[in-house]
């Protein structure tokens, strides 16, 4: 009877610290850049089945666990295209999210890829990024992948991917395409363990170009 006892409590007390651990969650907090919109508007043609038409609201909502930390910020940033049309890699990660010029990295046109080191592995929990933002815009075949190799061969999770016609041969998505604003767009992403995450993207709306401001990457060290 006392080891079915401790048995039972065991259990209980297992339970009641997961429910204490999963009440431990907080909204992420994002410092947004000023809007900075200018020029003359672009259509948007994309379409309408595939267009995100969620509210702002929707698009920046997350939770993190308490004490997720923006693990970018200063870290390595390598691409496809060593040599930028605009800008440097480096921007994507120096925690400036302004729209004006000078702030972003162009990559050539085409597919291409952005991605950041963190030094080593983590629990990631969500990842904000902004494109660019002094035009409303969509970009084409945005995918986001997490992996521990650095040439992604093996083992790599795909945690968003907008590509609804498999354009960039990356895979279908299933994930909407959305437009451009000086809020970005929050991923949440569900305590996935990786070292690299890459960014990949195949021009816009507006132009055949590849732009990046800033990508902002939450969680902890996995210990």
């Amino acid at each position: 009877m006392k080891k079915r006892f401790r048995i039972v409590f065991g259990l209980l007390v297992a339970a009641s610290l997961c429910a204490v651990a999963a009440e431990k969650t907080e909204e992420l907090k994002i410092a947004f850049p000023p809007p900075a919109l200018v020029g003359t508007p672009q259509p948007i043609i994309v379409p309408k089945e595939y267009l995100d038409t969620n509210t702002h609201a929707k698009r920046i909502a997350a939770k993190v666990p308490a004490g997720s930390k923006n693990l970018a910020l200063g870290k390595t940033v390598t691409a496809s295209d060593a040599l930028p049309i605009v800008g440097e890699l480096a921007f994507l990660t120096d925690g400036e999210k302004d729209g004006d010029e000078g702030y972003e990295v162009e990559l050539a046109p085409g597919t291409q890829w952005i991605q950041v080191d963190l030094g080593a592995p983590a629990k990631i929990y969500a990842i904000a990024l902004w494109h660019f933002h002094r035009q409303k815009r969509a970009y084409h075949d945005v995918v986001i992948q997490l992996c521990n190799d650095a040439e992604f061969k093996k083992n790599v999770t795909t945690v968003f991917n907008n590509d609804y016609d498999n354009s960039s041969k990356l895979g279908k998505g299933a994930d909407k395409v959305y437009i451009e604003t000086h809020l970005g767009k929050i991923f949440e992403i569900p305590g996935a363990t990786a070292r690299y995450v890459r960014f990949y993207s195949r021009g816009n709306t507006s132009d055949r170009g590849n732009h990046y401001i800033e990508a902002e990457i939450y969680g902890i060290p996995a210990n």
